[in-house]
């Protein structure tokens, strides 16, 4: 029997009416005067004074005197914990080496956002090639990958797709064999998940029986006009699917408008109905008294005399170098940036790289590949308008070993194309002739694309790195990153039973021409594993609460932190952990370096 939602019976491609569940979410913890004098290693904490905070085209802000905690990076994880760490009143500073966008600026305020979109404003620092992007050597890897360097980091190009990991996921090796188990479970984060749901504004449809239970503050997206012709099928297939969790606004909420469907999501959304910390976890950050400098580009974190990390040596927006002390440093630059940052942190007492007695900085880096099928039906879909997903399948989420691979895949199904991408590709393809054929042909495949993509849980391989490259460097001249990956057998008879999947769904939704994009080259959207959690130092970089085992003073909230990766999007994941590490830390302020 399919596990849908019933309101489909009707036919109706809305869900007008339909309604979340209220989310009570309690206040944040208040600390007392007592807590806010305590002290790190006998240095106190200073209550964060009320003053202007530094960023673009302002003087340096006494660049010497140390603060309390440091920040590097200040996307999704940095800017939820920043946020976290603020009513603490300690001095927060948070690095970014990119700076603020300009909404006016996005793609989608023009009718020529495609070409923006696969140019300057492409997903790969390698395409953009911006002073505030760092190159990357990928040419070992299937998998490009894709990151945005600005304030809101990779949020401001996400897809706003919001799941969450699964229970499962966070005990890998007790329940298949495989890989490790998190040193922590999916309860410990259920509050954090919580919270940043509602900083970030989701919408969605509580009550998915194949999901984690959700509380979306704001109702789901509408499916559109293709999300009755997917429901149809899958129910017809007897397979699961739901309205999936996004971060985009259905109703006014936070001081933000809801989505009108000005135009493609991913690119940056002009509207700001799209959640991006630069404009949820920021603002309130800066309002507390966080302090956030931008164009500042982090070479190395600096250790002293006892192996503490005493600070960063930075180069700020006019390429001079600066030294900023700091008592805590914590390290906020996903999957590829905190390895790299690391590895080039290496000094006589850390001559294999800051935090590496363990050997594991920069391996296990995971994906997801995603394994994408599509084809064009009749009736016309939504194509480049909205978010481009706003269904999932979870059908295929845990082991069942009679498909002859272990772990599973989520699925996504994704609306459609612009016009210009549509044109390439389906002429790549051999499915859009030239001639007096060509116009006819393309009316019946714009905006009738319907997919069917599968991101498939990468398993932690430590093959699979980050390192530094001899002869590549940023504009600053550090080493930029170099990675080597491959796909494994597990993962790709995986793929191989997604894509079998996903054509039985689309013959079963009639469509034709049906394309195979398997894995996506440019899909290096999800940087995982390569600074792995655990409770052994030997077999991991950073404790249960995100501490690294080596300094004490140094903590990472990334995505380089997972220990397994799931088959989803990580960003409410990486975010609840940045939420649970600024928690840890909050309340072990006493004893903070024990």
């Amino acid at each position: 029997m399919a596990r849908a939602p019933l309101f489909l019976a009707s036919g109706r491609g809305d869900t007008n009416g339909l309604r979340p569940a209220k989310c009570d979410i309690p206040g944040s913890r208040l600390y007392s005067a007592a807590a806010l004098t305590l002290s790190f290693a006998g240095r106190a904490v200073r209550e964060r004074p009320n003053r202007p905070v530094s960023g673009e085209g302002e003087d340096k802000v006494a660049m010497k005197d140390p603060v309390d905690v440091l920040i590097i990076g200040a996307g999704a994880s940095g800017a939820a914990v920043a946020w976290s760490l603020a009513e603490t009143k300690m001095h927060v500073l948070c690095l970014e080496q990119g700076g603020w966008m300009n909404p006016a600026e996005y793609p989608s305020t023009g009718r020529d956002w495609e070409a923006k979109f696969y140019g300057e404003w492409s997903s790969s620092p390698n395409v953009r090639g911006r002073p505030e992007d760092y190159p990357i050597n990928d040419d070992n890897s299937p998998i490009k990958v894709v990151n945005y360097n600005a304030v809101g980091g990779s949020t401001v190009m996400y897809t706003a797709h919001w799941p969450r990991l699964h229970p499962s996921d966070f005990k890998v090796k007790t329940l298949d064999g495989v890989a490790d188990d998190w040193p922590i479970d999916y309860d410990a984060l259920t509050p954090f998940f919580e919270e940043n749901d509602r900083m970030m504004g989701t919408s969605g449809l509580s009550g998915d029986p194949l999901s984690p239970l959700t509380h979306p503050p704001m109702p789901q997206q509408p499916m559109g006009l293709s999300g009755a012709i997917i429901g149809k099928a899958m129910n017809k297939l007897g397979w699961h699917w739901w309205p999936s969790d996004t971060t985009v606004a259905t109703t006014d909420y936070e001081g933000r408008a809801r989505c009108i469907n000005l135009g493609h999501c991913t690119p940056a959304c002009a509207q700001g109905a799209k959640s991006s910390t630069d404009i949820t976890y920021w603002p309130h950050a800066i309002r507390a008294g966080v302090e956030l400098r931008t164009r500042c580009r982090v070479r190395e974190i600096t250790t002293d005399e006892n192996g503490m990390a005493s600070g960063v040596v930075y180069y700020d927006k006019d390429g001079v170098e600066q030294f900023q002390p700091a008592h805590v440093v914590i390290i906020a630059c996903n999957g590829v940036g905190t390895p790299r940052l690391l590895l080039n942190s290496a000094s006589g007492r850390f001559p294999n790289g800051l935090a590496n007695s363990s050997g594991l900085v920069g391996k296990n880096l995971m994906f997801h590949p995603y394994a994408q099928i599509y084809g064009y039906v009749k009736e016309a879909t939504d194509s480049n308008r909205a978010p481009p997903t706003c269904l999932w399948s979870k059908e295929w989420y845990d082991t069942d070993l009679s498909r002859g691979f272990v772990r599973g895949y989520g699925v996504q199904f994704v609306r459609g194309a612009g016009p210009v991408f549509e044109a390439v590709v389906s002429e790549q393809k051999g499915i859009l002739p030239w001639g007096e054929d060509h116009h006819r042909v393309f009316r019946k495949l714009n905006g009738h694309r319907l997919g069917f993509s599968a991101i498939c849980e990468d398993l932690p391989e430590e093959h699979n790195r980050v390192t530094l490259d001899p002869v590549l460097k940023d504009s600053h001249g550090i080493p930029a990153p170099k990675i080597d990956y491959t796909i494994s057998e597990n993962s790709r008879k995986m793929m191989e039973h997604a894509l079998a999947r996903g054509r039985e769904f689309l013959e079963t939704a009639g469509a034709s021409d049906i394309c195979v994009n398997s894995p996506i080259p440019w899909g290096g959207w999800h940087l995982l594993g390569t600074a792995r959690m655990g409770t052994d130092p030997a077999r991991s970089v950073v404790n249960e609460w995100g501490r690294t085992h080596d300094v004490k003073n140094l903590f990472i909230v990334d995505g380089s932190i997972f220990v397994t990766s799931g088959g989803v999007n990580p960003t409410s994941t990486i975010q609840a952990l940045a939420l649970y590490i600024a928690d840890q830390m909050k309340q072990r302020l006493a004893n903070l370096f024990d």
